[in-house]
């Protein structure tokens, strides 16, 4: 048999199944392993024998193996070693499988190519998986006052002495909205004071209006003493 035959009339001698099964169904790995078997037996005069083989599947076929990776195309090989190993058959490097999709395939259907000396491709490369890129840890601040520590998300917090504020602060000289701590993507944390009574310092100088926070920062909430970290 000629190693050069052409593909179409190669598809209708060696697809399986069409005349053995009365309800077509997916394709086994054990067919597969036979196919390829029988393709390298027709080339048993060949020396070497070809190492390089395509199996041609239908589109559900197909889509069923390649979700598996190169395990079943490295089963198969392996399973091609050994059946040349048994025959007593010449290769010139490891077997190697490839898997195509072909529209003109039915389910269960399939066909076996064996590529010619000189035009197999080199063995697919394992290659370990691309390292999952994770987002950057979302930003978080901690206000430490009255010997409280308070974690900051990035959605903020207001600070006063009602219970509606993520910082609650019981002291008569809090206003019941005093302050917001914000995050900005480009600015970074910021406070801001609400129009209280008794006012923000930062570092000693009182704020009207957003005023930048950064780690090691001392602040004044009315009368109480207060740092930020930038966690």
């Amino acid at each position: 048999m000629s190693v050069l035959r052409n593909l179409e009339s190669k598809l209708a001698g060696l697809v399986e199944g069409t005349f053995g099964r009365v309800f077509r169904t997916e394709v086994r790995p054990v067919e597969l392993a036979r196919g390829l078997a029988r393709e390298m037996d027709d080339h048993r005069s060949s020396r070497p024998v070809p190492h390089a083989y395509i199996v041609h599947l239908s589109p559900d076929d197909h889509a069923r193996y390649t979700e598996t990776g190169d395990e079943v195309r490295e089963d198969l090989a392996g399973y091609l070693l050994e059946h040349a190993r048994a025959e007593r058959f010449s290769l010139a490097a490891t077997p190697v499988i490839l898997l195509d999709c072909d529209p003109r395939l039915g389910l269960g259907e399939f066909g076996v190519e064996a590529l010619p000396a000189g035009s197999a491709p080199a063995p697919p490369v394992s290659r370990p998986p691309a390292p999952i890129r994770r987002d950057p840890r979302p930003p978080r601040g901690v206000l430490a006052v009255a010997g409280r520590r308070f974690a900051i998300t990035e959605a903020g917090a207001l600070i006063g002495r009602s219970r509606d504020c993520e910082v609650v602060l019981d002291d008569a000289n809090v206003s019941r909205h005093h302050a917001r701590i914000a995050f900005d993507a480009g600015a970074g944390w910021t406070i801001e004071d609400l129009g209280s009574t008794n006012g923000v310092r930062v570092n000693g100088e009182r704020i009207h209006g957003p005023a930048a926070l950064r780690t090691g920062d001392r602040l004044d909430i009315g009368t109480l003493s207060a740092s930020f970290e930038d966690a």
